[in-house]
């Protein structure tokens, strides 16, 4: 059982959702990355899902654009982030660390030797936005070799089809992408999301964690009413983003602490 399996059994098995902040590696300095991510664990985050910075990261709003962007221009690349993962597991071996980003860094590195590489530095899971299910039967296949968890994205608009395709090639859990847009982006329908989770979670048969616009503890919570996890980016980045650099860390920490007390108010299991 993975380090991701193993979180959720415990959270499913104490009625608790799992909470799954983001950061972009590298923002906003290198050197910030491991202490912005003990801080997460500090605020309650259960698995940490770290960027890794890209040119073009079509699925990222502006908030998260900008993140890489400044990232980038720090110099950070895909080996560095492994390098930052290796950093934190020097004195955390317990809390998933999820690396989401893109296919042309792992494809200049080259598959075989960034899987080495990521587990080596003690990544739990990967997810590639543009690896869609149907192209990277392989890539997964290598991945859970390395005892990593391949990840993968549904949408609202997600067919039954693709579905089906998340369901037999991915592991650890579901990111359901909760707006048709980009990170931060829209306003939540929980409505929708609600009807949703049912189908979405009985057709992967593996916890659901849902993001793309939930913005304050409100909306985790209500959020976290009906799925498994709740997923939080864009919103920690404005944080980071709005701090004096020397106060970044603790403005996250305190941001997070508020989204884990209110996941903690809810009874019971999802909706």
């Amino acid at each position: 059982m993975s380090r991701i399996q193993s979180v959720f059994q415990r959270l499913q098995a104490s009625g608790r959702r799992a909470l799954i902040p983001f950061i972009t590696a590298g923002d906003p300095a290198p050197e910030l990355t491991v202490p912005l991510m003990h801080a997460l664990v500090e605020g309650g985050a259960d698995i940490i899902e770290l960027g890794v910075p890209f040119s073009d990261p079509m699925a990222d709003g502006p908030t998260i654009q900008r993140a890489s962007e400044r990232a980038l221009v720090n110099g950070m690349s895909l080996r560095k982030v492994l390098a930052l993962v290796s950093d934190f597991r020097a004195t955390n071996s317990d809390t998933p660390v999820v690396l989401m980003g893109y296919a042309n860094p792992i494809e200049a590195m080259g598959v075989d030797r960034f899987v080495a590489a990521a587990g080596a530095a003690g990544v739990d899971g990967v997810l590639v936005v543009d690896y869609p299910p149907e192209e990277c039967e392989a890539f997964a296949r290598t991945l859970k070799a390395g005892s990593m968890d391949p990840i993968f994205l549904l949408a609202p608009t997600s067919t039954e089809q693709r579905i089906r395709e998340v369901a037999t090639i991915g592991s650890g859990y579901i990111y359901y992408v909760s707006l048709k847009g980009v990170t931060g982006s829209g306003a939540l329908d929980f409505d929708d999301v609600a009807a949703r989770m049912p189908q979405i979670r009985q057709g992967v048969g593996m916890p659901v964690g849902v993001g793309f616009g939930i913005r304050d503890a409100e909306s985790a919570r209500r959020i976290g009413e009906v799925a498994d996890a709740v997923v939080i980016g864009s919103r920690i980045i404005e944080e980071i983003e709005d701090s004096p650099r020397d106060q970044a860390v603790a403005r996250v920490k305190n941001f997070v602490e508020g989204v884990r007390a209110a996941l903690d108010q809810i009874q019971g299991a999802p909706r």
